[in-house]
C-alpha cells in the first residue's frame, strides 16, 4: 500500500481477523501466529497486565486458543480508524459468554500481509453467577 486506502475494504479484511487469536480460519499454527505478530508486538490483557511478544507465543505453545466461532462469541460496535499510511486502529466489544470486553488492535500491512503491533482489553462487566 503506498496510498490512502478504502477505509470500508480494510475495516471488512482486518474484522475478518477479530478477536485476535481466536480465528482459526485467519491463524491456527505457532508459525501462523508469528507471522501475525510484529516483533515489537506487546498488549495489556483485560487483567491488566502487560504482555509481550514471547509471552503471547509461550502461552500459545502451551494452550490450544479457543476459537470464538465455535464458543459462540460475539463481537459488535466493530470500528476501524486510519492512523498512518499502513497502519489502521480496529475496536470492538466482544463478549465471551457473559464476559465483556472492549477491544483494541493496531494492525499494520507490512510486506504484504496484515501484522499486529499492539492489542488491549478492557473489562466491562464479568459473568453473573
Amino acid at each position: 500500500m503506498t496510498t490512502l486506502v478504502d477505509l470500508d475494504c480494510v475495516c471488512h479484511e482486518l474484522s475478518r481477523r477479530e478477536p485476535i487469536f481466536h480465528r482459526a480460519d485467519a491463524a491456527s499454527t505457532l508459525a501462523d501466529f508469528e507471522r501475525m505478530m510484529a516483533p515489537e508486538y506487546w498488549e495489556i490483557g483485560a487483567s491488566g497486565g502487560r504482555y509481550d511478544r514471547a509471552f503471547i507465543l509461550e502461552h500459545l505453545r502451551q494452550h490450544a486458543p479457543v476459537d470464538a466461532a465455535a464458543a459462540g462469541w460475539t463481537t459488535r460496535n466493530m470500528a476501524c480508524r486510519q492512523l498512518g499510511l499502513d497502519t489502521f486502529l480496529m475496536t470492538y466489544e466482544l463478549n465471551q459468554a457473559g464476559r465483556r470486553t472492549q477491544r483494541a488492535t493496531i494492525w499494520r500491512w507490512t510486506n504484504g500481509e496484515w501484522q499486529i503491533l499492539y492489542h488491549q482489553g478492557t473489562l466491562i462487566s464479568a459473568a453473573k453467577s
